[in-house]
């Protein structure tokens, strides 16, 4: 592909349904911070760009499971990996999306209940063959003035609460993305903790970079993720303003406080904001146009669905049940495989009641806490192996392994906490419980780093790959399959503490990674990554000029509305 098809396909692949709730919904309950999300990701699309695809391209591998793989040989790593994308397709995507669409269901047929809605989708979607859809926007303007006072009818003061908090007012920053540490976002989580998640996202994630796998060359490449960069800013116009609007005129639905009077307006007790953007549509819209619009989200709904089932699957049946069932025939593997999207489905439904009254009822601070409980580990094993070669497989893997028991401790602490009314006075949570999810995830990033150079310091140096580092991918070493080494003998290995041989125990794939022959090789097409990461230079020079253009509008933005 060239640029703009890789720009548009960025950005159309992380827009989805519950892009719409989600984002109108934060903005409806708590103005316009919920923007640095999608503004953060200008910077991390350059980082795409710039430091990651050049190594995936060099490498030449296919997919990101592929990448870790090579770096760290060994099939421990690739079977976490695929385990955690199944945890994170239930617990964030298909969910996420399963609620979205059904909310909107709901809305426009009120005789249906969330449950019902969820069955006629998933029926519709499972004869839902093409994956396809359109995505469409609405161009708004908010009057801050107008927000300011869109205070519901069921408003409580400090003084009639039992935890001396307002319910129903409206944020005294409510026009601010960058907040006080304090705060429902606060700054430092929004800088740091942010990039650490968004990188995951944008920069290890499949689905966004294999749009940059397919480009032309390098140059397409970056111009494409400056070009989806900039499409970036628009989000927060095109939802987040609309859901504050929505507010504006209709305060004592989206707004609402009263526990009775949500429930009859949402089917929830914590609150409405998620109604935002589909209330807006059905409410504002003339007939027609509010079926299009409708069968419009669906539509990207069961495109979003049929990707994430057909995903899950694939990595169940090839990453996990083909290892445990290596004779597993054709057939056997495809019965599996639907029997896996059934599981899929119905676990993501019973997770749904936590979806909907977590995070104070709004959906992408639910999508965002799950990330950061799960995503950092990753990505940080990502980052060591790409710009640190002493990182080596024993480290990367118990980096993983710690930080997910960590991760998954804070989250089952999180949602096995009392999910309190506005107002409700709850007992004092602990230290971990109260801390903020994007302070999280720079505290688990961070014991990642410790975990897995301590134990890569500790554990037998490994030489690098070829064109697996940042630093090598300009390398015309030859780097063979891993299927052609040997193990060496024990005794040719570094000797390694007693105490660590218990904690510490090396597959036969990984400990053959004296897998390179440090001598030139003639080269070939697909051993030379100079043929695949030339660039022209006006294209070079046309994507660098647009990058500190956008580096610079992304710092603006930040400034401007901080």
């Amino acid at each position: 592909m060239w640029f703009l098809p890789v720009a548009f396909s960025l950005y159309s692949s992380n827009i989805g349904s519950s892009s719409f709730i989600g984002l109108a919904g934060s903005g409806a309950a708590a103005g316009i911070a919920v923007g640095v999300f999608e503004w953060n990701a200008m910077i991390c699309l350059l980082m795409l760009g710039w430091l990651f695809v050049p190594v995936y391209l060099a490498s030449g591998i296919k997919t990101m499971p592929e990448f870790l793989q090579r770096r760290f040989p060994g099939e421990r790593i690739q079977l976490y990996l695929a385990v955690l994308s199944l945890f994170i397709y239930i617990f964030t995507k298909i969910s996420a999306d399963l609620f979205s669409g059904s909310l909107f269901i709901s809305l426009a047929i009120p005789q249906l209940n969330l449950y019902v809605a969820i069955i006629i989708l998933l029926s519709i979607t499972a004869a839902y063959s093409v994956a396809g859809g359109l995505k469409a926007v609405i161009y708004v303007e908010a009057l801050w003035a107008k927000y300011n006072c869109s205070i519901p009818s069921d408003y409580l003061s400090p003084q009639e609460t039992a935890n001396g908090a307002a319910c129903g007012a409206v944020r005294a920053d409510f026009d601010h993305v960058l907040r006080a540490p304090d705060a429902d976002l606060p700054w430092p989580g929004a800088i740091f903790g942010l990039t650490i998640i968004a990188t995951w996202y944008w920069c290890t994630d499949q689905v966004l970079v294999q749009r940059c796998l397919a480009a032309k060359n390098l140059s397409h490449v970056k111009l494409g993720c400056v070009i989806a960069g900039l499409i970036k800013v628009t989000p927060v116009f095109l939802m987040v303003f609309p859901g504050m609007i929505s507010r504006i005129l209709f305060t004592d639905e989206v707004a609402c406080v009263d526990p009775d009077n949500c429930k009859s307006v949402c089917n929830s007790r914590i609150g409405c904001s998620n109604i935002a953007y589909p209330t807006l549509i059905l409410r504002l819209l003339p007939a027609g146009l509010r079926g299009m619009l409708m069968a419009v989200m669906l539509a990207a709904l069961m495109s979003s669905l049929t990707s994430t089932f057909n995903s899950g699957a694939t990595l169940f049946t090839l990453d996990i049940y083909a290892k445990i069932r290596k004779n597993a025939s054709q057939a056997e593997l495809l019965i599996v495989s639907r029997l896996t999207m059934l599981a899929l489905c119905g676990i993501s439904i019973l997770w749904l009641p936590i979806v909907q009254n977590s995070s104070d009822g709004q959906l992408f601070d639910y999508i965002q806490a799950i990330t950061s409980y799960l995503g950092p580990p990753v990505v940080t094993i990502f980052v060591l192996g790409i710009f640190w070669p002493r990182c080596n497989e024993p480290g990367a893997f118990w980096g993983l392994l710690c930080g997910l028991v960590i991760g998954l401790s804070k989250m089952l602490l999180e949602f096995t906490q009392p999910t309190g009314l506005c107002g409700e006075a709850l007992p004092n949570p602990t230290v971990l419980a109260k801390m903020h999810y994007l302070h999280f995830a720079i505290l688990l990033a961070f014991l990642t780093v410790i975990i897995a150079v301590t134990v890569s310091l500790l554990t037998r140096d490994r030489k690098f790959l070829p064109r697996m580092t940042y630093w090598t991918r300009f390398s015309n070493k030859k780097r063979k399959s891993i299927t052609e080494f040997k193990t060496k003998e024990e005794n040719t290995r570094a000797e390694v503490p007693k105490w660590l041989k218990c904690l510490i125990r090396e597959n036969k794939t990984s400990s053959s990674e004296e897998m390179i022959e440090e001598q030139p090789v003639q080269k070939k097409e697909h051993e030379d990554p100079s043929e695949i990461l030339r660039e022209e230079k006006s294209w070079n020079i046309a994507a660098n000029l647009t990058a500190v253009f956008l580096a610079v509008a992304c710092v603006f933005l930040h400034a401007y509305f901080a």
